[in-house]
């Protein structure tokens, strides 16, 4: 635009803006077609103009020219997602580089800092080098709240890293013939590029890998830590044996039929000495401190009923000795029902109780006994699910004394529904009050003792009653009969634990920890085994101990850690003499449960972190992931998360004793403590689940065959298959390879940019239920960034005169539209901010800003300084969700002058709309300002009053319908005479119905 101006330098900048009144705005607030104006005339008033004011002019004019529309191919009216997104990366990059964050070497944390912190985590992925859909999902919600929380003021934290230890990668490695760390590391590489597509805005420099042995050497540090608080320990155990491959197999490695996934061998349980930790001793408190924490009632009930409180008594049964041998030991067992002792018909143990041995059972019994019993463990492989379903059972030959009847004499079963490692391995049937005991019995031919319970309000027959009632006057209850169901427990209870047969207990589901897996990658057990010495601890200061390089992996012949025996032995750290190393990894469980700890101090080399680190930082406020792991990953990680509080590792307690902390360090994280009733250790505040992502999935209606997308003639109304002509079945189903429905989130950026894809994905469904991904509707997404687009370009054409103000002052000037832009503009900020901070409604946030869009295009006041605030609004909250547009229409906003004009300070290079605050919520403002009255006579609308103004009384509402041109015909008489008013019915801001005489 100046292009050829001979400019020498003459005169200041300051100068220039004090010229003749010629410039009375400031410049920056001048609109981008006045710019050349006020060059010539101020080169004209004073001859010359120095080099830095000319360059000044034409940036400004090259500035002002930026628009969105430069971003979108007019003739297809697609947006350049490609470029623009480049180069907010690039920017934001640069921005982060210049950054200090909050401080990593500053220790402690001011109270001021620890105030500001708010720790959104996302759950950590397993680096299976793809990130699908549901990634996709959970990333892009847990980057806008990130984002949203940052605009109000938090210092956020965000990290990120990676789940990389476990069977996955190890099965690859075998498959590829390479190392599973460099799969593993491969992998993370690819997500790293697939989440910066996404534009998700991560603290990479707090990264993590569970296989990086400088994070698993805390893993182990934090095992040796529950060893040496007595809460881990070794003992034998159950496992799924594969015959073939000589290794130990997960649940989901065995078929339905009880085979190896691998080998095809019926798969053996097999007894091998594991490590377990005992998250037992924390039930209760588990079970208590569920109340205290702000998560969906269904992940906590998941969480109740896994640890499975029950109240209830332990019975003792004493054997028949006539029909066992060797002094064998009494039955015991839990029951939650001890009203109902006198309705036992048998009592069932596991098959690997400890009375199935040949000591015991009679020797007419025993080898057919252990043959069955045998035949039944194998059934259990792959979990108890499969045994719940069966009622199979076999007869041991043993009878058991009734504690309170001693004459009467109750069978002893084996069944495959009773497990060793629930309660204590025997429970008693009652077929009459049980149904799995009466079908069991059906299936065994066990014969079935008369109903002892019965209801206290008539009921239909059934033969089961589960019920609580009152116990039956019959000869078997003697003195119990007729006592309630409660009442008679503890009467029951108490006599039997007269004669030192029973107990009153609060028994768990909830089994101790199995932390042992018999496979390579994954955290090596600390432990070294010596034959003097037993199970040593390796010591501290030789942590970590690192996996062996150069192993062979085939998934056959048992750990592979046993064959590597450069590495196996070694020598015992007590007496020096020789010895082997553990040869079992840790579960993965482990390494997520306390990873999000290490976020807070990535790079601590002396310890797993700093205790004021954590402290400042814990627990989380705002957890988010998938539902699928809303049991046990939760589960341990409040385990180990306890336990580490508890032992002074972190919290409060653990700042008590430190000198360096002042007092005020102390109350902030007290108050963090405390927070939203998070308590006890408890690391996550606040949980938010996300439902599974499903595709648009065809199935050919006559074989059922899934079909692939290009089977599918689907771009018409009525898809059609190509072939055949007919009409697929059409549902939305979990996404996979084997339904063809899966959708490449590449693709989906490629060919919508990543703002559009993060819009749909947030649009479609709120985030706690399940999405069906349609990509065909992301174009209406599309469509609406290209209407804020053109909004703002069209704003920049007019820069707001003055600054906008807000006081009742300036208020009481507005126009009637002015007013009615702040309104609905803080509607937008309120359904905006509610769902983002409290409800999680992310479609109604993105529903409520195309509303204000709506507003804004069709609001003829688009030079009035309200419109300018509203707009400026609409930007803010739009950007946490789509974040290369919504900077990029903010920096045009400001390139072209208009927030200046606005009253805010130019932007710089370094300016981002996320370092500007999230708009403020004036409730005031949510007031209707006019509303239209329904008019009723006697209940029947005759008209209404258009435009009146909000909470208007009766008196007011009865002048304004006297004065309407329907009223004479419904008000009046036909001497034109009001009628008299009987009652007045009123619904304010809505309707007014008037009853008058007929």
């Amino acid at each position: 635009m100046l292009r050829g101006l001979s400019v020498k330098p003459f005169i200041s900048y300051n100068m220039l803006r004090a010229s003749r009144g010629l410039w009375k705005q400031r410049p920056q607030t001048i609109s981008a077609n006045s710019v050349q104006q006020h060059f010539l005339l101020a080169r004209a008033s004073y001859g010359l103009v120095t080099d830095q004011c000319y360059r000044l002019f034409t940036s400004s004019a090259k500035l002002a020219q930026a628009k969105f529309a430069h971003w979108v191919d007019q003739s297809t009216g697609r947006l350049d997602t490609a470029k623009l997104e480049a180069k907010w990366k690039a920017r934001w990059a640069e921005i982060k580089s210049k950054e200090s964050g909050l401080d990593k070497t500053k220790t402690p944390l001011s109270a001021q800092e620890i105030q500001r912190i708010f720790y959104v985590l996302v759950m950590f992925p397993y680096p299976s080098g793809v990130l699908h859909m549901g990634h996709v999902r959970v990333y892009t919600i847990s980057d806008m709240l990130a984002r949203f929380h940052r605009m109000n003021g938090k210092t956020v934290l965000h990290p990120m890293g990676w789940d990389a230890f476990g069977l996955p990668a190890e099965n690859a490695a075998i498959e590829r013939g390479i190392a599973p760390h460099e799969w593993t590391y491969r992998n993370i590489g690819v997500m790293k590029e697939q989440l910066s597509r996404i534009l998700a805005d991560f603290d990479w420099d707090r990264e993590l890998a569970t296989c990086d042995p400088e994070y698993y050497r805390w893993t182990q540090y934090i095992f040796l830590q529950l060893l040496k608080h007595n809460k881990v320990y070794r003992k034998e155990a159950v496992v799924n044996w594969d015959p073939i491959d000589q290794t130990v197999l997960a649940n989901e490695q065995v078929d339905k039929d009880g085979r190896s996934w691998r080998s095809g061998a019926i798969v053996e349980q097999r007894k091998l000495k594991q490590w377990f930790a005992r998250i037992t001793d924390y039930a209760q408190e588990l079970l208590d401190d569920l109340e205290t924490l702000d998560w969906p009632e269904h992940v906590k009930s998941m969480q109740a009923n896994w640890i499975g409180r029950s109240e209830g008594a332990e019975f003792v049964f004493n054997l028949d000795a006539s029909t066992t041998s060797n002094n064998a030991p009494p039955i015991s067992v839990f029951t939650s029902r001890p009203d109902t002792l006198f309705g036992v018909s048998y009592l069932a143990i596991a098959p690997d109780h400890p009375l199935v041995s040949a000591n015991f059972l009679p020797s007419t019994y025993a080898n057919h006994v252990l043959c069955r019993a045998q035949e039944l463990l194998n059934n259990l492989s792959g979990g108890n699910d499969r045994a719940q379903k069966t009622k199979v059972g076999v007869f041991t030959g043993i009878y058991a004394k009734h504690p309170l009847a001693p004459k009467q004499k109750i069978p002893v079963y084996i069944a495959d529904y009773v497990l060793s490692t629930y309660g204590t391995g025997a429970v008693m049937g009652v077929p009459a009050h049980d149904v799995r005991d009466y079908e069991f019995c059906q299936e065994n031919a066990v014969p079935i003792h008369q109903p002892v319970v019965e209801s206290e309000i008539p009921e239909p027959f059934s033969p089961v009653f589960t019920g609580l009632g009152k116990l039956r006057r019959i000869p078997e209850n003697g003195e119990f009969g007729g006592m309630s169901s409660k009442e008679a427990g503890l009467a029951i209870v108490s006599a039997a634990a007269a004669k030192g047969l029973a107990k009153r207990v609060v028994n768990y589901r909830l089994r101790d920890w199995l932390l042992s897996r018999q496979r390579y990658w994954g955290a090596p057990v600390p432990i070294i085994h010596c034959t003097d010495c037993g199970a040593v601890p390796v010591p501290e200061s030789d942590l970590p101990v690192e996996l062996p390089k150069n192993i062979v992996l085939s998934g056959r012949g048992g750990s592979p850690l046993a064959q590597a025996t450069d590495w196996l032995n070694c020598k015992c750290p007590q007496c020096h003499g020789p010895a082997k190393r553990d040869t079992d990894t840790l579960d993965t469980f482990v390494d997520s449960s306390w990873y999000f700890l290490r976020y807070t101090d990535p790079h601590n080399t002396s310890h797993p972190f700093d205790a004021s680190r954590a402290s400042a930082a814990m627990p989380v406020d705002l957890y988010i992931g998938g539902v699928e792991h809303a049991i046990l990953h939760l589960l341990y990680s409040r385990f180990i998360s306890k336990f580490l509080w508890k032992t002074g590792a972190y919290g409060l307690g653990a700042l008590i004793q430190r000198p360096d902390v002042d007092e005020e360090v102390r109350a902030a994280v007290s108050q963090r403590e405390e927070s939203n009733g998070a308590r006890n250790g408890e690391p996550f505040k606040r949980l938010l689940t996300q439902g599974m992502v499903h595709g648009l999935t065809y199935k050919d209606p006559s074989s059922g065959r899934f079909l692939k997308p290009e089977e599918v003639d689907a771009g018409r109304s009525s898809p059609r298959i190509i072939q055949t002509g007919e009409t697929p079945h059409m549902s939305f189903e979990k996404m996979s390879k084997s339904k063809y429905n899966g959708v490449d989130p590449g693709d989906t950026v490629s060919k919508y940019g990543a703002d559009a894809t993060r819009l749909h994905m947030l649009y479609l469904a709120p985030p706690q239920e399940v999405l069906e991904w349609d990509t065909v509707s992301i174009v209406g997404m599309q469509r609406w960034i290209n209407r804020v687009g053109r909004l703002v370009d069209t704003a920049c054409k007019s820069v707001p005169g003055e600054p906008f103000t807000c006081s009742s002052d300036a208020q009481k000037k507005w126009s009637k539209e002015a007013k009615e832009i702040y309104r609905q503009t803080h509607i937008a900020i309120q359904r905006v901010t509610e769902s983002l901070e409290t409800t999680f409604a992310f479609n109604t946030a993105i529903a409520a800003l195309i509303e204000l869009t709506n507003f804004l295009s069709a609001a003829k006041a688009c030079e009035h300084p309200v419109f300018g605030w509203s707009l400026m609004c609409l930007v803010k909250m739009l950007s946490p969700m789509a974040p290369s547009v919504g900077e990029e229409l903010w920096e045009i906003l400001s390139m072209c002058g208009y927030l200046q004009g606005l009253g805010y300070k130019p932007a710089s290079k370094e300016d981002s709309v996320f370092k500007h605050p999230w708009p403020v919520l004036d409730h005031n403002a949510l007031q209707k300002l006019s509303t239209t009255i329904v008019v009723q006579v006697n209940g029947k609308v005759r008209f209404k009053l258009e435009d009146v103004e909000a909470d208007v009384g009766e008196c007011v509402l009865l002048q304004l319908a006297k004065s309407h041109p329907q009223a004479s015909k419904w008000l009046f008489d036909s001497q034109n005479q009001p009628k008299s008013i009987l009652k007045v019915i009123h619904v304010p801001n809505k309707l007014v119905n008037f009853i008058v005489p007929k």
